[in-house]
């Protein structure tokens, strides 16, 4: 008998994977962990029954919140991450030389642990020296951070549970005062197909509070409707502003020179979205 997963991505659609083996299933002080075997997609992650990251398709989602923002800013020395346990992002921000320090923030250390056991090929690079991995809230530590980071990226889930807080005004108010007097921001906004409105409003309240705000997307097969948005605020720079020889040579499967620019091409109806249309 064959055993299915299927995520409810609205009232009336979904997507559904099979499974060959459940390694977790935990309640943690959090959220519900499930670590599951599944025979498209290796092993996947999921939090409150959402697809959280993959084997097979965590590339996109974690090389585009960090190379657009890394390559953007000319030395991005000091970078924070919150949320992202899964340690893809933090990966992907290594490759950067400039990079001198990497901090993790984290609400569920669960997330780590587990990410660490079961998806080593995402969550290996949080052993490296220049990685400063804290189980706490990403929230808090915004609001105690002051000048501090170049570039930080918020990896977050949807915004349920612990993550309610970092869809807010004063959140993104509170990333700007974190950040250097040239500081760059970017951070997950969800689908425009089936959120809409959250897109929207995300759109909006960091379009209020940076000089420079850019939508970008990507194809993420296993996120709602594929197609996921980006929004990056920068104090100064725009990331379609920028010489070739910023652009490094590492190793990418998702993220070209092209690509980076390519991906704030917007649908006509994202763009309407992005004009309060």
């Amino acid at each position: 008998m064959s055993i299915w997963f299927t995520e409810k991505q609205t009232e009336h659609f979904g997507i559904t994977a099979e499974i060959t083996r459940t390694y977790v299933s935990e309640k943690t002080d959090f959220q519900q962990l499930d670590m599951v075997e599944t025979k498209e997609f290796g092993n996947m992650l999921l939090l409150d029954g959402m697809v959280m990251t993959t084997e097979k398709d965590e590339f996109v989602y974690h090389e585009m919140v960090a190379h657009v923002p890394l390559h953007t800013h000319p030395n991005p020395e000091n970078v924070l991450v919150v949320g992202g346990g899964d340690g893809g992002v933090i990966r992907e921000i290594l490759k950067h030389p400039e990079v001198q320090k990497a901090t993790l923030v984290e609400i569920d250390g669960k997330v780590i642990e587990y990410s660490k056991q079961y998806l080593p090929s995402i969550a290996g690079a949080l052993s490296d020296p220049r990685v400063d991995v804290k189980v706490a809230d990403g929230f808090m530590h915004i609001a105690e951070s002051t000048n501090e980071y170049d570039v930080i990226m918020v990896d977050s889930t949807e915004p349920v549970g612990p993550a309610v807080n970092l869809f807010t005004k004063g959140f993104y108010e509170g990333i700007s005062r974190a950040l250097k007097d040239d500081g760059i921001f970017v951070a997950q906004t969800d689908n425009p197909w089936f959120q809409r409105q959250l897109v929207a409003d995300a759109f909006r309240d960091i379009k209020a509070t940076f000089p420079v705000t850019r939508m970008y997307t990507a194809n993420i097969p296993t996120y709602p409707s594929g197609l996921w948005t980006f929004t990056l605020g920068s104090k100064v720079y725009d990331p379609l502003e920028i010489e070739d020889d910023r652009f490094h040579p590492f190793e990418t499967n998702y993220y070209t020179r092209q690509i980076h620019t390519a991906a704030f091409a917007l649908p006509k109806f994202v763009q309407d979205i992005t004009e309060g249309k």
